[in-house]
């Protein structure tokens, strides 16, 4: 589908519902959201703590929307900037929490994966956003339901997974709770439909569909490097080459991030402590102690020191 007709699928969709976006968190998840959602024609405020932080991520958001505008406009240098411009003028940036969400209708948190830091969230703008604002939160593996229970619109509450890099990756998971109301669910629907995205629903269940098999899959490779069975690199030739992954399960979990396999892992295990697919693995506990994260540490299962 082209710009264009995702910019109007966004219009049809809008008109029934969600125009307003606030994104919580300026990270890479955070920033792509709003990027993305501005581009297909929402007004999006996205929020940090400090004015540092709303600074880089308004930069690095630029420079993404650099690199979208040029592989989708080729050599068209004015429409470029025309799409860069009209994008940015649908974003703003705030650190003021509170008056960032006193007018709209659909709030993403996308912060730390943490229940304690998502409730001190939540409830602190629970009382200020408007009634019919929808809540949703980007967590990958922790519940709908516990971080919508701190507030008093768990009917007006869902998860929206989206996948890294935002403006790249197709899927947007949809989760319902049981309290998720039809109305919630069908604009939350609308809304990743809006962005261009292919939409998939999910229970409340934990890691939703591609984290429930993708973490299992990761940690029973790492056992079986941590057995002896193969070595890493072998494992990710066989995943590749054998089931036609682009990249091996090591590779990959390097790419993820080695501490935050790990922590989805614990808290899986904290709260299905029967399920053997959960239980903590040594190689990645001790990895992550000595700061071998994977890609971002220059070092995990790879070298990536140059």
């Amino acid at each position: 589908m082209s710009h264009l007709m995702r910019v109007i699928t966004r219009k049809m969709s809008t008109s029934r519902g969600i125009e307003k976006v606030v994104v919580i968190g300026g990270g890479l998840m955070g920033a792509g959201i709003a990027q993305v959602a501005a581009s297909s024609g929402f007004r999006v405020t996205l929020v940090e703590i400090n004015e540092q932080l709303v600074e880089k991520a308004k930069a690095n958001i630029q420079k993404s929307l650099g690199r979208v505008a040029k592989k989708q406009f080729k050599d068209d240098e004015g429409a470029q900037n025309g799409f860069i411009s009209t994008t940015l003028g649908r974003l703003d940036a705030t650190c003021n929490l509170t008056d960032a969400v006193r007018d709209t209708d659909l709030v993403i948190e996308a912060i730390v994966e943490n229940m304690k830091v998502k409730h001190d969230l939540f409830a602190k703008i629970d009382s200020v956003a408007p009634q019919h604002t929808i809540f949703a939160s980007n967590t990958s593996s922790l519940s709908i339901t516990e971080i919508a229970s701190i507030t008093k619109r768990t009917d007006r509450f869902g998860g929206l997974h989206f996948f890294n890099p935002v403006p790249v990756m197709k899927l947007l998971e949809v989760i319902r709770t049981e309290s998720t109301s039809d109305d919630t669910y069908k604009k939350m629907m609308d809304f990743g439909q809006g962005m261009g995205k292919v939409c998939i629903t999910c229970k409340d269940t934990p890691g939703f569909v591609v984290n429930r098999l993708l973490v299992p899959y990761l940690a029973e490779a790492v056992r079986l490097y941590e057995r002896g069975d193969a070595s890493a690199k072998d494992i990710d030739i066989a995943m590749k080459l054998g089931a036609g992954y682009p990249m091996g399960p090591l590779e990959l979990a390097d790419y993820v991030g080695l501490d935050t396999t790990r922590s989805v892992l614990s808290g899986w295990h904290e709260k299905f402590p029967e399920n053997p697919l959960f239980r903590p693995i040594e190689t990645l506990d001790k990895l992550v102690q000595e700061g071998k994260m994977g890609v971002k540490s220059g070092e995990g299962f790879y070298s990536y020191k140059k």
